[in-house]
């Protein structure tokens, strides 16, 4: 039989939106604005880099990741934040929800202060958090991100008697959906409060080469600064948005030497990691800037595009950074089912994202917008958009 735990889990996003709107014609030209799948051009190097080692596809793949491509990581860890790490701080991901979800499996402890060990989240939030929290039979806690906030949790609001029981808190920066940028005192905060009630934080920043002006500061990197324990503070990377990469499915995980080992023993018996090829390819990518500074290059026309576009609209926020836009209107569902049927422009209703607590969604009043096309397409989309919802 289904788990008893997972038998209230809401509908997935996706598939919610095709229930909403693919019942309806599109009133125009098609332009998907849902998914964050960069659609920027990855290095033209990649391919050969692929089939000048085809033949590890005939060999099982280095379950860890190969020396080469930890080196690369350790390296680019180095050069972005500044800190040193060993080979056994570092695992290679088959792509990082794997590991964002093995991170509970592996970390989170039966029990936690006498009792069900709670897992803070976000929300809205990336829905992978959660599932890894119900998987382990731990507490999924949603905390309110918002604008009120600075759209992202504030954890050090919750009482001794919840934080007692916290054994990892997600965050997400820079955020997804709303672009916000966990500044380093909201880090040293979290933090302290993550000493001070023995819990570790899983830093999810996927979207951190992807930024307005100024590179966002690492978890890691101001944990080493404060002097925290080495497993405080578990980091997760991914070349699908730093290289226009979603397909070649690589990530890494690294953490402290013990966090690291338990989840490279879980992946032994479980995982599925990254065939050597692919390997290969993701150790040159890692160790190339070029790419991402011509990519950052991209999306900053882009939010200057949303800016001029949207820029004097009540409650607009420009990103500080991803390729998101969370865009205040007053029903989600309501917005994407009139600019689906009026223009054919497809979006996120923000609700499909969060979820209800205490009979409020954070996401309900919103909508996500993806700017991964090339710039003409976002202007026509964006121009479609507030000429539909904002007149």
């Amino acid at each position: 039989m289904f788990p008893e735990r997972f038998s209230n889990l809401p509908a997935y996003a996706f598939p919610r939106l095709r229930a909403l709107l693919d019942v309806h014609e599109p009133g125009g030209e098609v332009m998907h604005m849902t998914i964050g799948e960069p659609k920027h051009a990855f290095p033209a190097w990649v391919g050969d880099v692929i089939a000048e080692n085809v033949e590890g596809f005939g060999k099982y793949p280095a379950n860890d990741g190969t020396p080469e491509l930890l080196g690369a990581i350790r390296d680019w860890v180095q050069r972005r934040y500044g800190v040193g790490l060993d080979e056994n701080q570092i695992m290679a991901l088959n792509g990082t929800r794997e590991g964002l979800y093995n991170a509970c499996m592996a970390l989170v402890p039966e029990q936690k202060g006498g009792g069900q060990p709670v897992i803070l989240l976000p929300n809205p939030f990336y829905q992978v958090y959660m599932i890894g929290a119900i998987s382990v039979g731990a507490e999924p806690m949603m905390v309110p991100a918002t604008a009120e906030t600075g759209h992202l949790p504030d954890y050090t609001s919750l009482p001794p008697e919840v934080l007692n029981r916290v054994a990892a808190a997600y965050i997400c920066s820079p955020a997804n959906p709303q672009g916000a940028v966990a500044s380093r005192d909201y880090w040293v905060q979290l933090i302290k409060l993550a000493e001070q009630y023995d819990f570790r934080i899983f830093a999810d920043e996927c979207y951190s080469e992807i930024y307005r002006n100024t590179p966002p500061v690492g978890a890691l990197q101001v944990a080493q600064e404060v002097g925290a324990d080495p497993e405080r503070v578990v980091i997760f990377h991914s070349l699908s948005k730093r290289s226009n990469l979603p397909g070649l499915r690589s990530g890494f995980v690294a953490g402290g030497p013990d966090s690291i080992q338990r989840i490279r023993q879980l992946r032994a018996y479980s995982g599925a990691p990254l065939p050597l090829p692919l390997q290969a390819a993701a150790a040159k990518v890692w160790a190339d800037e070029a790419h991402v500074v011509e990519n950052r290059t991209l999306y900053q026309q882009k939010f200057d595009i949303a800016d001029r576009i949207l820029g004097d609209l009540p409650g607009y926020l420009s990103p500080e950074a991803g390729f998101f836009l969370w865009l205040p209107v007053e029903d989600g569902e309501e917005a994407a089912l009139k600019l689906w049927k009026e223009t054919g422009v497809r979006v996120l209703p923000g609700a499909y994202l969060a979820r209800d607590v205490n009979g409020f969604n954070p996401g309900k009043g919103y909508i996500r917008v993806a700017l991964v096309h090339p710039n003409n397409d976002v202007e026509r989309a964006l121009t479609a958009l507030r000429h539909t919802l904002y007149q």
